[in-house]
């Protein structure tokens, strides 16, 4: 149930990985949600992240689940966290303090019970150093820390990917 963070280069199999640990867990009868946090700009990550009211906004008009809500009793899956802008750093953090956010327009507050497993290609902990990064949330994030090597540090490994894509095809 703990947050996880995974570091690792592009390719190495994070979100599968992700996907492993939701699926072996407690979690698995509850939703796998992943979002890329590139594609998360300033204007529509808390719309995206924690859903909208309607009437919250012009073109609100229908009420919209965020992702977290879609998550709600499982995982979501943050890819590339270190491209959140502070604004959606600080939205993340205040959601992980105690799992309450408030959708864009509404006055209630939602309470959704999701872990979030987080992935990096880059050392968040550099990023903390020059400030570019919250070290807040950094720690929220890393409650476990998984390193994944990438394939030319794992002998062995080439190997048992040839023999499986062998057989698959």
């Amino acid at each position: 149930n703990s947050n996880v963070l995974l570091c690792g280069e592009s390719g190495v199999g994070k979100e599968v990985v992700a996907r492993y640990i939701h699926g072996v867990g407690p979690r698995r009868v509850g939703e796998f949600v992943a979002v890329n946090c590139a594609s998360l700009s300033d204007e529509i990550l808390e719309n995206e992240l924690f859903g909208h009211v309607r009437g919250a906004y012009t073109d609100a008009r229908e009420p919209q689940l965020g992702l977290i809500a879609l998550a709600n009793g499982g995982t979501l899956f943050l890819d590339e966290v270190e491209t959140l802008c502070p604004k959606g750093q600080v939205a993340l953090l205040r959601f992980l303090q105690d799992l309450n956010y408030r959708p864009l327009g509404s006055r209630r507050e939602e309470s959704a019970d999701v872990r979030i497993i987080a992935a990096t290609n880059i050392n968040l902990s550099e990023l903390v150093h020059a400030k570019q990064f919250r070290m807040d949330l950094y720690y929220r994030l890393q409650i476990l820390f998984l390193r994944m090597p990438p394939l030319r540090e794992r002998t062995g490994d080439a190997a048992l990917l040839a023999e499986h894509f062998a057989r698959a095809f």
